[in-house]
């Protein structure tokens, strides 16, 4: 385990300042994520070296159209999320609540990126906001060694997390599901402003991003809603990439049929009325 930077001790209760949900935990309790636990006044990260899932894959699956295209990428997540998306592609490890995993140090982590040729370092497949000091500790050793650092993340994070980990991240992928917080609310339990603050920040502090979005069917594929997203995502900087992804049934919204490519086709559509690079994925 790992003491964390990012929270705030009350006597014997924490709060963390990882992401907006500043879960209060009590002695022997984690937080929503199920990752950060209070063990006698102290935050531990308890997925502190222990990825479950790695791979080598090309930077364009992140998805990153614009940065270090035709590269290799090495890819590492942990369990735990601090949402609770009803639609998760990846809920067998972001639902998990056992801590599993092999352990691998940042050193290692390192050695098998150059090992294999990747360019980067992604921190991917779950949510990396909740296990961020670990993200912190690979990156700093990344950036030594030449290599870039990429966060693929659902943008729910504090302005403390911000200011913690961006001298030592390149690039970012933030998914903005929706711009409904009734959405927000009711599938992720999560508030849609703080997504939004942390794109304009992020930007701001000239970290290369892009955005990705899952259309749902009925659930955030309304011209309307869409035509939001695009005019917000321009407001920002109309040379941001916007990646439509097509959604495919998965854990709680396994009743719903996959996208349909006209409604992906409209997304485009609306998207390239405002922005400069507009990109289908995962069909």
């Amino acid at each position: 385990m790992k003491e964390c930077n990012l929270y705030k001790p009350y006597k014997n209760i924490v709060m963390c300042t990882a992401c907006p949900n500043n879960c209060i935990i009590s002695d022997g309790k984690t937080g929503l994520c199920g990752v950060r636990k209070n063990i006698n006044g102290k935050l531990f990260l308890l997925v502190n070296e222990f990825p479950v899932a790695m791979h080598v894959d090309p930077i364009e699956k992140k998805p990153l159209y614009k940065f270090m295209p035709n590269t290799k990428t090495f890819s590492f997540g942990t369990i735990g999320c601090n949402l609770r998306c009803a639609f998760c592609q990846n809920y067998d490890i972001s639902q998990e609540r056992s801590i599993l995993g092999q352990k691998y140090t940042a050193e290692k982590i390192v050695g098998l990126a150059l090992q294999n040729g990747c360019k980067s370092i992604s921190y991917t497949y779950n949510e990396p906001t909740i296990f961020i000091e670990f993200v912190k500790e690979v990156a700093t050793l990344a950036k030594k060694a030449g290599l870039k650092n990429i966060m693929v993340t659902n943008g729910y994070f504090t302005k403390e997390a911000l200011n913690f980990i961006a001298p030592d991240i390149d690039a970012m992928n933030i998914d903005l599901k929706s711009f409904s917080d009734d959405f927000y609310v009711k599938q992720s339990g999560a508030k849609l402003k703080h997504v939004l603050d942390s794109i304009k920040r992020v930007h701001k502090k000239k970290i290369h991003i892009e955005i990705t979005t899952l259309i749902i069917p009925r659930e955030n594929d309304s011209k309307e809603e869409l035509e939001s997203i695009a005019k917000f995502i321009a407001s920002v900087d109309k040379n941001i990439p916007w990646h439509i992804s097509r959604f495919y049934p998965m854990y709680k919204m396994k009743d719903r049929k996959h996208t349909d490519i006209k409604s992906l086709e409209k997304a485009y559509n609306i998207g390239k009325k405002y922005l400069e690079h507009v990109y289908l994925g995962n069909i």
